[in-house]
């Protein structure tokens, strides 16, 4: 079973999935996005702007193979069993299908009602499949 961490209380979506991916990229890991196709669309926006020292190179689940292929961060609607990554990103409504496939699985809430209604029930999905869990609260953390 992977391994899965509520990564919650984060003050806005993108910008803390850009700073996430940042880390990710930086160890070398494989990391594929699922979410929304609206959040995706800013996402991949944000990860061309968001720092003017950082670039993380990604790309979308309908880009050609050869850029998949060269890509360590993959963006989707739903996870892309033929992409190999060690790391899931869920900011999505839902708990994805596929998860056997991957390592880690990062679930982001935000401090919004709705997605901390959302993120309890995955927490409950996650729970009744027997994925050990782990809580890391935002709002605890240490200003960057």
């Amino acid at each position: 079973m992977a391994r899965v961490e509520f990564h919650f209380n984060a003050p806005a979506l993108v910008p803390y999935a850009c700073r996430l991916l940042r880390k990710a990229y930086g160890r070398g890991l494989r990391t594929q996005v699922v979410g929304h196709e609206s959040t995706l669309g800013l996402l991949d926006q944000a990860l061309w702007t968001f720092s003017a020292l950082d670039f993380v190179p990604h790309c979308r689940e309908n880009a050609p193979d050869a850029v998949r292929d060269a890509s360590r961060v993959l963006l989707g609607t739903a996870v892309q069993r033929d992409w190999r990554a060690q790391i899931l990103v869920n900011l999505g409504e839902r708990v994805p299908e596929g998860l056997e496939a991957f390592d880690r699985i990062i679930d982001v809430v935000t401090m919004d009602d709705l997605q901390r209604a959302q993120g309890r029930e995955r927490w409950r999905q996650y729970t009744r499949s027997g994925h050990e869990l782990i809580r890391h609260d935002l709002s605890q953390a240490a200003p960057a």
